[in-house]
């Protein structure tokens, strides 16, 4: 799909992302997830800032916020008060910055895997920039490992790449494996459709 494109239909899902970000069905997972994000944070795709409830602040030393979507990062900033993080929002597409290797201790994905053009890509920029002793959290969706849903899923992908910018069909597992990433413990939920990973890096050679 169109860069711009994208953009436009991110922009216009902003004020929802926004009014949910304290009643969202996953919200058990993200707290899960993410008390362990401790120190220098990256946040890939951080929206509306709905994982701001779920920060340990004590452990959080800076979040580097980014996304494509100016009408998101609007909303990530008004929340910025309310929860008194110390982040730093940057308008990019992540696939487009550079950070140094070795830079943060932890980075944070929640269901953005699913829009990137090339996520394998993606996850192994992450893995330069992830410490090796830090966490790479992840809270994705893909294909179901239910056969009748997955065809739903195949099915309706098309239209919802259109409507919504994100696809239904990657096998999320498949793409982990051919990564850089090393899971340290994982979970599936709603018949595998959302997989929650907790990963650091492979050792470098």
């Amino acid at each position: 799909m169109n860069h711009h494109k994208l953009i436009k239909k991110f922009n216009k899902q902003a004020d929802t992302y926004d009014r949910i970000r304290e009643k969202q069905y996953q919200g058990k997972w993200r707290k899960a997830l993410l008390e362990e994000a401790h120190g220098a944070v990256l946040e890939a795709a951080i929206g509306a800032g709905g994982n701001y409830p779920y920060y340990r602040q004590e452990a959080i030393k800076k979040i580097i916020g980014v996304d494509f979507s100016p009408k998101m990062l609007e909303k990530a900033k008004d929340a910025d008060e309310q929860y008194s993080l110390p982040v730093e929002l940057i308008e990019s597409d992540i696939n487009q910055l550079k950070f140094e290797e070795d830079q943060f201790d932890t980075i944070v994905s929640t269901l953005s895997l699913c829009g990137y053009p090339n996520p394998k890509e993606t996850l192994e920029s992450w893995a330069k920039w992830c410490k090796p002793n830090g966490s790479i959290l992840l809270l994705e969706h893909g294909i179901s490992s239910n056969p009748f849903f997955s065809i739903l899923q195949r099915t309706l992908d098309p239209f919802a790449v259109r409507a919504v910018g994100c696809h239904q069909n990657r096998n999320f597992k498949e793409i982990i494996s051919r990564s850089p990433l090393e899971i340290k413990k994982a979970e599936d939920h709603w018949f595998g459709v959302f997989h929650l990973i907790w990963a650091k890096p492979q050792k470098r050679r």
